[in-house]
């Protein structure tokens, strides 16, 4: 497994952040290589992705969700990938969105990527244009979900 972690501080409330962050259909619009994530209910979600030429589906499940605080998920079929956003209140016009990502690269193509920084690259690009998208909206989020995931075992 590989792991990432990338943050940015936005110019956006937590409250706004961490809404819009919930948005999970609204990704393709800053995520490079999203072409579509549909929200099966409220824990699951199926993803379509097309990253150098390789098209890929696979489901993930929301294994801890508290509002304006994380999101965790891990994938159930196909790619395998866990991870969590983190939200941090920097003050009331500002925070910081971190974001944790393990994965397991498949592929000579993938494993020499994951070598040569191209993931890591790639989120720190996705957030950057996560920050242009919220904060070119005025901070004004197109939705929200508020509901809690209790994190398994508790």
């Amino acid at each position: 497994m590989s792991t990432v972690t990338e943050s940015v501080d936005v110019d956006v409330p937590i409250r706004a952040a961490y809404n819009q962050w919930t948005q999970f259909e609204e990704f393709p619009r800053f995520m490079e290589g999203v072409q579509e994530i549909r929200q099966l209910d409220a824990t699951n979600t199926h993803w379509k992705t097309e990253i150098a030429g390789v098209k890929r589906e696979f489901d993930a499940e929301i294994t801890e969700q508290l509002p304006d605080e994380r999101v965790a998920w891990k994938s159930t079929e196909g790619e395998k990938q866990a991870g969590v956003v983190t939200f941090h209140r920097l003050d009331d016009t500002k925070t910081r969105v971190t974001v944790q990502m393990d994965f397991e690269p498949q592929g000579v193509v993938e494993n020499v990527g994951d070598k040569l920084g191209v993931v890591d690259r790639r989120v720190k690009g996705d957030l950057k244009r996560f920050k242009e998208y919220i904060e070119s909206r005025g901070g004004v989020e197109t939705g929200a979900w508020r509901g809690e995931v209790d994190r398994p075992g508790l």
